[in-house]
């Protein structure tokens, strides 16, 4: 009989203290067997204490403070980084806030049980879409997507998304090499790298609400990082293929 698949979930925060323990609450309840790591950068609402607490009581709980702020991209491969080293198969990534929400999170591990390398929570495959969100946000959120996939060549609808599934095996190579762009640009830049690895990549239809709770952390610099740091990875991809060398045989 085959081991059960080892499944880590990597949810950054910064001051998510409304969201967390419900978010918690709610991904233990449909993926009961995986372990949640919570990365918090050293919120000042006091997030990361509420998750210590609650994790006295649940095990399958695991918080990892950073010393500041940081992005969200140098949150995540510290993340990652711990998962990966504890040995986890499977790496499951997602917002705190209810925007990715936790009742697909079994359908992500299906998919990658099935034979993808990366699975992409998507809103714009038919199934997909967005719950209250404005036209603007829409456009940008859509235009940022299909601007991102042209530039870079990756056939993939969201190229923005932030809910991902990762085999443990593609997203270790996928961050060997520091990553270029550590906001929300860095989304990009890791379906950008499993692309060039030669990644099986899926994409399931999400549908993506606002968050009801907490302030949202988009910014205009964080578009204007996302939309320059396109142009800088296109300019990088081929350095990148260079030092991979033998690794882009997954």
């Amino acid at each position: 009989m085959a081991a059960p698949i080892r499944i880590g979930i990597a949810i950054p925060t910064y001051n998510e203290r409304e969201n967390i323990i419900p978010l918690l609450e709610a991904a233990h309840s449909f993926v009961p067997g995986a372990h949640l790591l919570v990365i918090d950068d050293s919120s000042p609402d006091g997030t990361a204490t509420l998750v210590a607490e609650f994790a006295q009581r649940n095990p399958h709980v695991e918080v990892k403070v950073r010393p500041r702020k940081e992005g969200l991209g140098a949150a995540y491969v510290d993340g990652f980084g711990h998962l990966l080293a504890a040995g986890y198969d499977v790496v499951l990534q997602m917002d705190a806030d209810f925007s990715h929400k936790p009742e697909n999170l079994p359908r992500f591990v299906e998919t990658l049980a099935a034979g993808a390398d990366l699975v992409i929570g998507s809103r714009y495959v038919p199934g997909g879409g967005t719950e209250n969100w404005g036209w603007r946000r829409k456009l940008t959120s859509r235009g940022g997507s299909i601007y991102a996939a042209t530039v870079l060549g990756v056939p993939v609808k969201d190229v923005t998304g932030g809910f991902k599934g990762w085999r443990a095996t593609l997203l270790r190579r996928v961050i060997a090499k520091e990553l270029l762009l550590k906001g929300f640009g860095f989304q990009i830049e890791l379906t950008y790298r499993a692309r060039l690895l030669g990644a099986n990549i899926r994409e399931i239809p999400i549908v993506f609400p606002d968050r009801t709770r907490g302030a949202s952390k988009m910014s205009g610099a964080i578009f204007r990082e996302a939309f320059f740091g396109v142009l800088r990875l296109r300019r990088m991809g081929r350095r990148l293929v260079s030092c991979w060398g033998d690794e882009l045989l997954l």
